[in-house]
């Protein structure tokens, strides 16, 4: 059976807020973020199948990159620095449609800076130089 509204991976946007006032634009690479859960199985005696009794959840990292702009990230790199273990992070993620524009609820991960990665230095090389963050995800995501 065809889908009616398919999606690509370039039809999404991710959002930035730094401890829940100054926004970092738009990123352009997600990865990490998936709801996982622990595996704990029973093995009754007798031979028999084992039972699934489920388990805990929990939420990969997330790794956020984008270009790196000298006005936007340069000026607050030292803000970066100091907040790395401590500062708090929120992320929205929300798809598009073909034309550009947002649909349905934003879903939403809080959590704490935990890594920045400045851009890869190569003087014989002209690729893009990426601004990385990792952020440790608090609790499960939400849709708002």
């Amino acid at each position: 059976m065809p889908r009616d509204n398919p999606t690509r991976s370039d039809t999404w946007q991710v959002r930035v807020q730094l401890d829940g006032g100054d926004i970092m634009e738009v990123w352009d690479k997600k990865t990490g973020g998936e709801v996982d859960s622990e595996e704990t199985k029973y093995y009754p005696g007798g031979m028999l199948d084992p039972i699934s009794l489920g388990g805990r959840k929990t939420v990969g990292n997330l790794v956020l990159q984008r270009l790196y702009d000298l006005k936007q990230d340069h000026d607050r790199i030292s803000y970066l620095i100091a907040g790395a273990g401590k500062r708090g992070i929120g992320i929205g993620i929300q798809p598009m449609d073909i034309d550009g524009v947002l649909y349905g609820k934003t879903i939403h991960y809080d959590g704490i800076l935990k890594r920045v990665t400045f851009p890869e230095v190569d003087s014989e090389a002209s690729t893009a130089a990426l601004l990385e963050i990792e952020v440790t995800i608090n609790g499960l995501p939400t849709m708002i």
